[in-house]
């Protein structure tokens, strides 16, 4: 009987431990597949290398509208503001003394003819006369001598009516070049004369139109070296291509043409002057007017780019990214930026050619995870 209940004791252990190694094996989780993630193989191309420069836009053509002859101002033609062309009327001063002063410039051109004509006759007739010795060789000579000076006095008086009709133009005040012209900065009634400084007004040529800017000499000196070691290729002379950015973040619609870059730095910033030239027929761009230049100065042709989804920015101006490496492993590694080209970063260092790197999926991984990569299609993304 005792050995019976052993028995029974055995068995019943036996059966209670079958059941706890089934329960285990049914409650051990289940193995999952490495999640898939969208990845973007990476590849050289060739991509322009532009820089963004700040300047200024200035008039090619600027005019400063002065009196050249004293008078009173009578009238303002023009409308301030209006486009003028070259020997358009914009003011009148008063002709009434200008005209009297030519009249009497005539007049004294004409006694200095008259007298002309009399002393020659006379320097004629004593030439003849001292040939029989009939005045004395004296007498010639101050004939000869009277009459180059009244021939004297005659180009004289010719002079001083040239400059007096000179002056009578000078009152009427017409544009010396063609633009859009400012307010009168002189009123009517006013003296005015040429040896004044004030200006009576100012024209500004619109179209087309400079934008002066400046680079550091150091990232000139850096694009030669890059140059020089081949890394990058020159631009052709005149294609480089010139953009103007405006206040407001538009692209105006006019492409420019770089113009020249100066042979002189500044001593004071280390900048170089450039200036670029942009067609204004709207007059949309002004004088003065603050603007972002974008300049085309050479083409990589094994850049690397990275799509900016696939990168993430950190709070001390770092970058990176998730790399998918051939083993299917997740490496976070760091980026060097440089220019954003559309939706993609141009990246300087971090990433190579072939390798591939995450733009989708990213919050569900973390470095050191087996993955599955999946080329990722931009087009259903979008859908």
């Amino acid at each position: 009987m005792k050995n019976f209940f052993v028995l029974l004791a055995g068995a019943s252990l036996a059966i209670l431990l079958s059941a706890a190694g089934c329960s285990k094996q049914q409650s051990a989780p289940p193995v999952m597949p490495p999640p898939e993630v969208g990845v973007v193989k990476i590849t050289a191309q060739t991509v322009p290398v532009t820089a963004e420069l700040p300047g200024r836009l200035d008039a090619v053509r600027t005019a400063q509208v002065r009196a050249r002859a004293t008078g009173i101002l009578l009238k303002q033609v023009y409308k301030e503001g209006s486009d003028v062309k070259e020997g358009d009327v914009l003011f009148q001063i008063d002709p009434a003394p200008l005209k009297a002063s030519l009249d009497s410039a005539q007049a004294s051109l004409d006694k200095a003819q008259a007298n002309l004509q009399s002393t020659q006759a006379k320097a004629d007739r004593y030439k003849a006369l001292a040939e029989i010795n009939a005045v004395s060789k004296q007498d010639e000579v101050d004939a000869s001598a009277a009459a180059l000076q009244a021939k004297a006095d005659v180009e004289a008086g010719k002079a001083e009516v040239e400059t007096a009709s000179l002056n009578l133009g000078y009152a009427t005040v017409t544009a010396p070049i063609s633009g859009r012209i400012g307010p009168a900065l002189i009123t009517e009634g006013a003296l005015v004369s040429q040896t004044q400084a004030n200006q009576l007004a100012l024209i500004q040529q619109l179209d087309p139109i400079y934008f002066d800017f400046t680079q550091s000499s150091t990232d000139v000196l850096r694009m030669r070296s890059l140059f020089d070691k081949g890394q990058l290729q020159k631009v052709a002379p005149n294609e480089a291509k010139v953009a103007l950015l405006l206040d407001d973040g538009t692209i105006y619609q006019n492409p420019g043409k770089l113009l020249f870059a100066d042979i002189t730095v500044d001593p004071s910033t280390g900048m170089i002057t450039l200036r670029a030239e942009f067609p204004n027929p709207d007059h949309i761009l002004l004088p003065g007017m603050f603007a972002r230049v974008q300049l085309e100065q050479a083409v990589d042709q094994n850049a690397i780019s990275v799509p900016q989804r696939a990168v993430t920015l950190t709070s001390d101006g770092g970058a990176s990214a998730m790399v998918v490496t051939k083993d299917n492993k997740i490496e976070a590694r760091p980026l060097k930026l440089g220019q954003a080209l559309g939706e993609n970063w141009m990246v300087t260092d971090g990433v190579q050619a072939g390798e591939m790197v995450v733009v989708e999926g990213l919050q569900k991984i973390k470095p050191g995870m087996t993955v599955k990569p999946v080329a990722f299609n931009a087009d259903a993304d979008n859908k």
